[in-house]
């Protein structure tokens, strides 16, 4: 899961830094230095991107061990503007969810698309005074639009915590196509490179790469790894400048806008979580019963996204429902 750590000692308040740990729920998550600097830049852009005052009121209704909490604690008090908390148990239930929507007088709430369709299948009715922003996995045209059916603005919001939280957005129009992440917030550049760290064209496909004030210092005692996702920038003429390889597939549109397109790699995103299929698939190989295992990401017959394990037995063995969820 991701969370609030300690901080990093430092000299100079200005590279104060956190430890975030990733949303891992797979493997072991890794510790990712970001800066005090980095989370000032990232609030007071978002801040620009949504004009906030002393009349709103912000629902909180993130984990504190998430991210995207830090939007839902720090832009309000950067703004003057309110904010309310709802338990865990609150988010988790549609109905409960949609009354504190109406009894907090929200303006603005921020969630994961799995959030969103938890109130929407309560049978909430919406508010036409709440702004909307959504991220943490991709967000479906079909959802959006029922989103839009219900509110005053919806942001698509994109972005790793290697980035700082968010580092790109999207105001978005009804469409019946993909929804795109956007442009790149303040400060913050966006590059869609080739195998060979050369920029595509707009509308072919490459590895999405960000470079700017966001990017995080590196993993937290993983020098291997951040030289491996930390590389230097071509493209600035800045000694020091780096950029961050996050491993999504996407291109840019005729517009300039970016539009995600998936993972280079076997890693995906559900529920605002990263997780690695195959770490799934080794813990199932190693129950007595299972001969192989393999994990998928699809939709049931109700549209909601899931992961799906496909297991075979050993000759004289049989495999049992319960026993392998218990295991």
């Amino acid at each position: 899961m991701r969370g609030r750590l300690s901080t990093v000692p430092a000299a100079n308040p200005d590279h104060l830094a956190y430890v975030i740990y990733t949303s891992g729920s797979t493997g072991t998550p890794k510790g990712v230095c970001v800066t005090h600097r980095a989370l000032a830049n990232f609030l007071h852009a978002i801040r620009a991107k949504l004009p906030i005052s002393s009349e709103d009121v912000l629902l909180a209704v993130t984990t504190l061990s998430f991210d995207i909490a830090a939007l839902e604690i720090y832009l309000p008090l950067v703004s003057g503007a309110r904010t309310v908390f709802v338990t865990r148990e609150e988010a988790m239930d549609g109905s409960r969810l949609a009354g504190s929507v109406s009894d907090s007088g929200a303006s603005l709430m921020q969630a994961t698309p799995a959030t969103w369709r938890i109130l929407i299948e309560s049978g909430w009715t919406g508010r036409p005074s709440l702004t909307m922003l959504c991220g943490g996995e991709n967000l479906t045209p079909a959802l959006a639009n029922a989103l839009l059916d219900r509110g005053a603005a919806l942001l698509n919001l994109y972005g790793p915590t290697e980035t700082t939280i968010w580092s790109a957005a999207h105001r978005v129009q009804r469409s019946e196509g993909s929804v795109p992440i956007g442009r790149p917030i303040a400060n913050t550049q966006i590059y869609v490179l080739d195998p060979q760290g050369q920029p595509v064209p707009a509308g072919v496909p490459g590895e999405l790469c960000i470079a700017g004030t966001g990017l995080a210092r590196g993993y937290w005692d993983r020098p291997d790894l951040t030289a491996a996702r930390f590389l230097p920038n071509p493209f600035s003429d800045q000694p020091g400048e780096r950029l961050y390889r996050t491993g999504d597939l996407a291109r840019f549109l005729a517009d300039g806008t970016v539009e995600y397109c998936g993972r280079l790699d076997h890693q995906i995103k559900l529920r605002g979580y990263r997780i690695e299929l195959g770490e799934i698939e080794s813990v199932l190989t190693q129950h007595a019963a299972v001969r192989e295992a393999i994990v998928v990401f699809r939709p049931d017959d109700s549209g909601r996204d899931r992961l799906v394990a496909y297991l075979t037995a050993h000759s004289h063995g049989r495999i049992s429902f319960e026993d392998m969820r218990r295991f």
